[in-house]
């Protein structure tokens, strides 16, 4: 077995490294010897990267062009245009535009995607969400690149590049698609043990959201507000969706997948085209240098969150998404988002993960979109809410050039308007962009900040936040996840790490595994225990939502149903906001009890129950007779309960119900009580219907 030893790699960064074998020595495509391969250059240890790094742009360059025109991660995703209304005045601590005036309203449009998975993938693996928003505001685009997890794998964006790779399919086989359950990503996670609170988060149900619109959204790094006397105010942003937090359970996703790869691409277009606009709000971190310092991490680090309970979320917005593409690819596959992308009054930090962004989209948007005018495609560029914000300069010509400019000054400063000729745009000294003036000093080195040391202190604050099923959750997804891997030692290793953020944790893993523990990974710096975050739960967290509004309540019912049934509960999840599915064994007209006919919505064996979120059976005792016979229909009810959903029934129906093994709880009633029910999962349920570590 290969031994994992900690060791020091790039004055201060940490990794997990193979040393019972000789190496090549790494290079450059130019043959250069690279000592560093952990950290970009930096002014400092928590200074800003250089642009004179020729190893990360290297890097980082050639990562970006490797796959055309797909983008090499984001691939799978889907869009919607909206608005982000202003609801809280914050022109005391930023100058941009769109946060002014209570009430005022920027047109956005926001891209939603999984991370690992190509174009043609399914809509539900276990994976990170991005939560790109697109403002168009006044004074130029703001680009705010998130995911639905408010932290990144690694610190350094010098990592990126191996990062992928490591999760997307292995190189010699081409799959797994869309999958982290493989040798080489838990080969890359257990070397960096950076990596290890991302994992916690992953292996949690954050990665198998239920819906876009039941998913929060983070800015991930630390910004800046910079308001109109220069004044600086660090920020983090945060999306809380007014839907509430809701996410499915593994083997619902499973099961999701092959019944509607397009599952989420589907709601979101369903939700908007009845009019149950998915809603944001806005809600920002805001601190200064001092309680940055007063820490116990480092804010520029992206792999640590500010717990919510340390210091509260503001809410200052909302975000509504109310139209869909008129053309997915002119819209959802041309939009372009740059972390680059700013406006007056926002501004960047040293985080050394943002930096390396900085650049790396830029040049991923020019390779992808074929042409430096990629800002020409209409989905990109800037307008402003009425139109009122040109995009204005010097460069011309270029492939795929749309813009005819005219006149013969195509530089600046020129005088040619004294001659009664078009001179051009001019810089604005008063109203323009300007960097915030931090004083940054030191010697330029590839160094990790020793501050950046910590790895599992947060990795444990999230386990030990969780409530009980989740952490069950946690701990059954790292057993199935290392279940896949092959390669005996990186499961050694993973849970070497795993010591490091809980005990239980490890060992229920090592259980689950029927593996010994190891002894715990060395550490760089002490683990500390961190007060619990209740926020960070969605399972009975203060974001799990009690609700039907704008979700699917499919509605069984066949030949000889009680058409009073059927219309009582139908308007009855009409009234309380959510969407009745009427589901038949056959979708033409569909006798009723009263001899009138309708039509279903949908058939049984195309719309089996994990694509609603609650469940009620209406059957007549002739048709029951039947279903009890029929393979799809007991498997509908037997998954519906399995995943923990409210199933309604008449007495009728029962048989159905008892050949599915659906057991009495609170979440199993008759018609009457069914849309109370139907509000919420039953989590107390899951030790009834499987195993978990």
């Amino acid at each position: 077995m290969t031994d994992h030893i900690a060791l020091n790699a790039g004055h201060g960064g940490e990794t997990h490294q193979v040393t019972d074998a000789d190496h090549p020595v790494l290079t450059t495509n130019h043959g250069m010897p690279v000592s560093d391969n952990q950290n970009q250059l930096k002014a400092g240890q928590r200074g800003p990267v250089l642009l004179e790094d020729e190893v990360y742009r290297e890097k980082i360059n050639h990562f970006d062009h490797e796959r055309i025109p797909e983008r090499i991660v984001h691939a799978r995703g889907t869009g919607a245009h909206g608005y982000f209304e202003c609801t809280e005045s914050l022109a005391d601590i930023t100058r941009a535009d769109l946060f002014q005036k209570k009430g005022q309203r920027t047109d956005v449009f926001v891209r939603f995607s999984t991370v690992a998975g190509g174009a043609g993938s399914i809509d539900t693996p276990r994976d990170v969400r991005g939560f790109a928003v697109k403002f168009y505001t006044r004074e130029g685009n703001w680009d705010l690149v998130g995911n639905n997890i408010p932290i990144f794998f690694i610190q350094d964006a010098i990592k990126f590049p191996d990062l992928v790779h490591s999760v997307k399919m292995e190189a010699d086989r081409g799959y797994p698609q869309a999958a982290t359950a493989h040798d080489t990503f838990w080969d890359f996670i257990s070397l960096m043990p950076e990596a290890t609170h991302m994992a916690m988060w992953i292996m949690s149900d954050r990665t198998l959201p239920k819906s876009f619109a039941t998913m929060e959204g983070f800015g991930i790094h630390t910004f800046r507000f910079v308001n109109k006397e220069g004044r600086s105010t660090f920020v983090k942003f945060h999306w809380k969706p007014k839907a509430g937090l809701a996410s499915a359970l593994w083997d619902e996703t499973v099961k999701t997948a092959g019944a509607d790869p397009d599952y989420q691409r589907r709601n979101l277009f369903e939700r908007i085209g009845r009019g149950d606009y998915p809603e944001w709000e806005l809600g920002v971190q805001l601190f200064d240098e001092a309680f940055a310092d007063s820490q116990p991490y480092d804010v520029l680090d992206a792999t640590k969150i500010i717990p919510e309970e340390v210091l509260p979320v503001r809410i200052v917005g909302k975000l509504v998404l109310d139209r869909y593409p008129d053309n997915f690819f002119a819209e959802t596959e041309q939009v372009a988002f740059c972390p680059s992308h700013l406006v007056p009054g926002i501004d960047h930090t040293n985080d050394p993960l943002l930096q390396g962004r900085l650049f790396s989209y830029q040049d991923t948007q020019i390779k992808r979109l074929g042409s430096t005018n990629w800002h020409q495609i209409p989905i990109n560029q800037a307008k402003g809410r009425d139109g009122g914000c040109p995009f204005l300069n010097m460069q011309r010509d270029g492939h795929m050039q749309m813009q005819v400019p005219k006149g013969r000054a195509n530089y600046e400063p020129n005088s040619l308007h004294l001659a009664g000729e078009i001179g051009g745009p001019r810089e604005d000294l008063e109203n323009g962009f300007k960097s915030y003036p931090a004083e940054e000093e030191g010697q330029k080195l590839r160094i990790r900040a020793e501050s950046f040391a910590d790895h599992y202190s947060q990795a444990r604050l999230f386990w030990r936040s969780m409530d009980p099923a989740e952490q069950a959750h946690i701990a059954s997804a790292f057993v199935f996840e290392l279940s896949k891997v092959s390669i005996e030692h990186v499961r050694v290793a993973m849970m070497a790490n795993l010591r490091n953020v809980d005990e239980e944790l490890a060992r229920r893993v090592a259980d689950g595994l029927a593996m010994e523990l190891p002894e715990a990974s060395p550490t760089k710096a002490p683990v500390i225990d961190m007060e619990p975050s209740p926020a960070l739960r969605i399972i009975r967290g203060p974001r799990e939502m009690h609700t039907l509004e704008g979700r699917t309540v499919g509605i069984f019912f066949a030949d000889g149903t009680d058409a009073a049934d059927l219309k009582k509960v139908k308007d009855a999840v009409k009234a309380a906001g959510g969407h009745p599915l009427t589901i038949a064994p056959k979708v033409g007209a569909v006798p009723l009890s009263d001899g009138s006919t309708v039509k279903a919505d949908a058939q049984l064996f195309g719309q089996p129950s994990v694509t609603v979120d609650a469940c009620a059976v209406i059957l007549s005792d002739e048709a029951c007779a039947k279903l009890v016979k029929e393979g799809a229909a007991v498997q509908w009810v037997m998954d519906a309960f399995g995943h923990l959903k409210a199933i309604g029934h008449n007495a009728s129906a029962k048989p159905l119900l008892d050949k599915a093994g659906v057991e009495p709880d609170d979440g199993v009633t008759d018609l009457g009580g069914f849309v109370e029910a139907a509000k919420q999962r039953y989590w107390d349920r899951e030790a009834k219907v499987r195993t978990l570590a």
